[in-house]
């Protein structure tokens, strides 16, 4: 069963609580600080879940998805892909839906959320099932 988690995000902050969060789960996490470097990343390395950041500063979450959804890597056409952003206006959610991503959450992240909502696609390895 995998494990391997990609966070692509630009806020060091966050790049580390939500690392401590999900380490405490049994998880690894794949990090990358940019847009291109989370498509790299995605494509190189054996991830079972993406939780991507939609403002990025070289290419905005919405087209990162859309470039791991049109991969030559074909697994990562199934691999889940969770927005994890502070844009709340209306219409965000939709468009992230529409780009790609499984699931939309915003920020700032609620620790329990993202637990659960990692847990929806990929259980635990820490947790008995």
């Amino acid at each position: 069963m995998g494990t391997n988690i990609l966070y692509i995000e630009d806020n060091p902050d966050n790049m580390m609580l939500v690392k401590r969060a999900l380490e405490a789960r049994g998880y690894t996490l794949v990090q990358a600080a940019n847009g291109s470097e989370g498509v790299a990343a995605a494509e190189s390395e054996e991830v079972d879940l993406i939780l991507l950041d939609i403002n990025l500063p070289d290419i905005d979450g919405y087209e990162v998805a859309r470039r791991i959804r049109g991969s030559a890597k074909h697994a990562l056409v199934y691999v889940p892909i969770i927005a994890v952003t502070a844009n709340a206006l209306k219409g965000d959610a939709e468009k992230a839906l529409a780009a790609g991503c499984d699931v939309y959450m915003s920020k700032p992240i609620n620790i329990r959320e993202l637990w659960a909502r990692v847990e929806a696609f990929v259980p635990s390895p820490q947790k008995p099932f």
